[in-house]
């Protein structure tokens, strides 16, 4: 019954028509908005209020908006979503052969402050962008998990799964010094542009790190809650907007290929276990699996600390994006942000 269940949800993926917005986000009218609005739409809005320090939040179905809370519009620190989004910026390149994920970091000359081990010179693009690396060198912008690194040099490169702010960062290293490019610019002509987002802000982004610990900087990124929603909505229909293409639908395909199993990811770096959700992990997007809910069917997750992200669930057609202002110092434990991607996609009713 699941299985004929979400076979009916994904025909209705592929056969539901999609709204875009333009430059202003386009609100579902009464019908398109009514399998949204009941109890629990009522009860989620009450949670969000009493429970979370989430500052704004977007429910996007079929391209519209069905529901919102706090300020959407505010510019802010995104965290670790910045690495989803750099690993949209890659399809390009990749496809187009300027980016090589077969390279190892030897070929491309990645060294570091404390030095780089010889069997970590191994180490490819792909495993980089797949945190799977096997470089356990300090990174020198906090973020990652590295305390749960096996000891350096232990482990072959590609072979063990390890969230290590190291990889992303030298990930977004790699990706200025392959393409020649500034990762911001690139930002604002791959995504900001073509999805006339309503607040990105160039002037806003700048790199930081301590490059005493590591001579690769981290590329946070600012965003607002509404252009958070339009990267998921990008993502939800295969990377094409309206009539263009703007990151290619194999790409796509390709950063949400599993290359970390949640019994791996769990028994690695077992912060997720008992949350409710086991999670994969891709090129640098987090993979929603074994799942029992159809309304789950196929999701995934830009994730970052305090309270932000992004969520697609594609069986449902349907958008999730929210943040919590960094400036605030109030963050969002790990279940409470599980619980609000949980709740928001339970809202809809599937009758």
């Amino acid at each position: 019954m699941r299985l004929f269940f979400t076979f009916l949800m994904c025909c209705s993926l592929t056969l539901g028509a999609q709204t875009f917005p333009d430059r202003v986000w386009h609100a579902a009218n009464e019908k398109e908005a009514q399998p949204w609005q009941n109890d629990k739409a009522r009860a989620f809005r009450e949670y969000l209020i009493d429970s979370t320090k989430i500052t704004g939040l977007m429910i996007v179905h079929k391209g519209k908006v069905v529901f919102d809370f706090g300020d959407l519009q505010e510019l802010s620190y995104i965290a670790s979503c910045r690495k989803s989004v750099l690993s949209m910026l890659y399809g390009q390149y990749v496809e187009d052969g300027t980016i090589d994920l077969s390279k190892t970091i030897k070929e491309l000359g990645i060294d570091d402050v404390e030095g780089i081990l010889p069997i970590e010179e191994k180490a490819t693009v792909k495993d980089i962008i797949s945190a799977r690396s096997g470089v356990y060198h300090p990174e020198g912008y906090p973020g990652g998990m590295q305390e749960y690194a096996p000891e350096r040099g232990s482990v072959e490169p590609g072979s063990h799964w390890l969230y290590s702010n190291w990889d992303f960062n030298v990930a977004g290293y790699i990706f200025e010094q392959e393409t020649g490019t500034n990762i911001y610019d690139e930002v604002e002509r791959q995504l900001a542009n073509p999805l006339h987002m309503q607040d990105w802000d160039r002037s806003a982004q700048h790199k930081q790190g301590n490059t005493s610990i590591s001579k690769y900087l981290a590329y946070p990124m600012w965003f607002s809650t509404r252009d958070m929603a339009r990267l998921g909505l990008l993502m939800l229909n295969k990377g094409k907007w309206k009539d263009v293409q703007v990151v290619s639908g194999s790409w796509v395909d390709e950063m949400l290929k599993t290359r970390t199993t949640h019994t791996e990811l769990n028994k690695n770096v077992p912060v997720f276990e008992g949350s409710g959700v086991n999670y994969g992990y891709g090129y640098m997007w987090w993979l929603w699996q074994d799942v029992d809910d159809a309304r789950f069917e196929g999701a995934y997750s830009a994730k970052g600390a305090m309270g932000q992200n992004i969520t697609v669930y594609p069986a449902i057609e349907t958008v999730l994006a929210f943040k919590t202002k960094a400036a605030y110092r109030r963050a969002n434990p790990s279940q409470v942000r599980i619980n609000v991607a949980k709740k928001a996609a339970e809202i809809f009713d599937m009758q």
